[in-house]
């Protein structure tokens, strides 16, 4: 039997409202050379987020080690604001004993000062564009966008990456050969830390330097007239700082901002329990009766910057900032005998349909009978059936107000034995 479906094939990224840090780890055996990059300290700076998240899911790394945390101060990006516990990234020197922010700064700490990494860089949105003469008020010396950052020309001890300058003055001319229009060039930005900013003397990139790692900061401009051109120089940034550290990598895209658009706009999917698979790009705004366990339940999403909140019975489903849904729960036990695959005929045609999957029709589908599960085909009804199975439905068929998506092209086929739930599978109408 020939198999239609879709299912999630990229890394699964799992919400846990306990975790501290979401580590992405790329690495080969060969090395442990590693660059570090930190994305998302404020999270009202979305290409310092979207950018590692892109890097994360649609980069192949061939050689040495690439360290990702996309996501470093989630509560803060869910609210679109710099820091909702204050500015994290003044919390490096000393933090608090109660500070919400504490165990994620300690966690952060351990991964810098980890002896595998050899370079951090901690990617930002800055205000305006950097100039060292005064031109206004958007391109000045105290504006922070379009800057490679250093905190000091380089480490005292010997170290391969040590060079801070001149490595971002490098970063920096490679930068400016690729720029979309003349004045988004880049600079190099010398804060001085350790003798002219005491604010700076606070951050995660001086930590990282006075324990002798190497770290840069990439600012983007918040002046930017997009979110795909600040992701745009922030990821030709990283690719420059992979180069100098002779990281060898493939991406499944081109760089330009349409590509880099097209990807921050599909948002993947949302794995429940492993038996329900949810598409992110066109869901409704609220889903009710959602088939889940009352405790203890896994969210996997396919993007990084997803995650999970529950307020008011309801679960909020998010990426980065953006509310894509509410789920309405429907409490079940799971049952432990389910099967992996359904049989069903589409469009005429018998195929095996994996749970938690997406089916695509044309005309019509049908369940194949079973003794083993029970089918509730959602906005189908057939008065004086319980089981949906062995009938042919077309999308005339469907109330079209239980979709899953706004479209109204997809639609759930759910499965249970005797009273537990087994898993469910997307029907898809082309």
């Amino acid at each position: 039997m020939k198999s239609i479906f879709y299912f999630s094939v990229f890394l699964l990224f799992i919400s846990n409202l306990n975790a501290a840090i979401n580590l992405i780890k790329k690495e080969n055996n060969d090395s442990n050379t590693t660059l570090l990059v930190i994305g998302g300290i404020h999270g009202n700076e979305p290409g310092g987020y979207f950018a590692p998240a892109v890097l994360a899911t649609h980069y192949t790394i061939k050689t040495k080690n690439l360290w990702i945390v996309p996501n470093l101060n989630q509560e803060s990006i869910i609210h679109f604001t710099r820091g909702i516990h204050g500015d994290m990234n003044r919390k490096f020197s000393y933090i608090k004993k109660h500070d919400k922010d504490k165990k994620i700064v300690e966690e952060i700490k351990k991964i810098i000062l980890s002896k595998n990494v050899s370079l951090v860089l901690n990617l930002h949105d800055g205000h305006g564009f950097y100039r060292k003469d005064n031109e206004g008020s958007i391109f000045n010396p105290n504006a922070w966008g379009q800057t490679c950052v250093i905190d000091q020309c380089r480490l005292k001890e010997c170290q391969q990456y040590g060079n801070l300058n001149d490595i971002a003055i490098t970063i920096k001319d490679n930068i400016n050969k690729k720029l979309l229009q003349k004045h988004h060039s880049f600079n190099v930005k010398n804060t001085k830390t350790k003798y002219e900013d005491e604010e700076m003397k606070l951050s995660l990139t001086y930590f990282a330097v006075t324990h002798n790692k190497p770290a840069f900061a990439i600012e983007t401009s918040k002046n930017l007239s997009s979110l795909s051109q600040k992701v745009f120089y922030q990821l030709v940034a990283i690719e420059e700082y992979m180069k100098i550290m002779g990281i060898d990598y493939s991406r499944d895209f081109d760089l330009n901002q349409d590509s880099i658009a097209k990807i921050i706009k599909s948002y993947g999917t949302l794995e429940i329990n492993h038996n329900i698979l949810l598409n992110l790009c066109d869901i409704k705004k609220s889903l009710s009766y959602i088939p889940i366990k009352s405790k203890s339940n896994e969210f996997n999403f396919s993007n990084p910057l997803g995650e999970i909140r529950k307020v008011k019975g309801r679960y909020l489903v998010y990426i980065a900032n953006k509310l894509l849904t509410r789920l309405k729960p429907q409490y079940f036990k799971l049952s432990d005998n389910c099967q992996a695959t359904y049989e069903m005929e589409v469009d005429g045609k018998k195929v095996l349909a994996p749970k938690a999957s997406e089916i695509f029709v044309n005309d019509d589908f049908k369940i194949s009978k079973s003794n083993s599960y029970r089918v509730n085909v959602i906005g189908f009804y057939k008065k004086g059936k319980s089981d949906e199975s062995d009938i042919r439905i077309s999308y005339r068929d469907l109330n079209k107000k239980y979709s899953v998506d706004k479209q109204k092209k997809v639609y759930r086929v759910e499965f249970y034995k005797k009273n537990k739930f087994c898993s469910m599978i997307m029907v898809h109408f082309k």
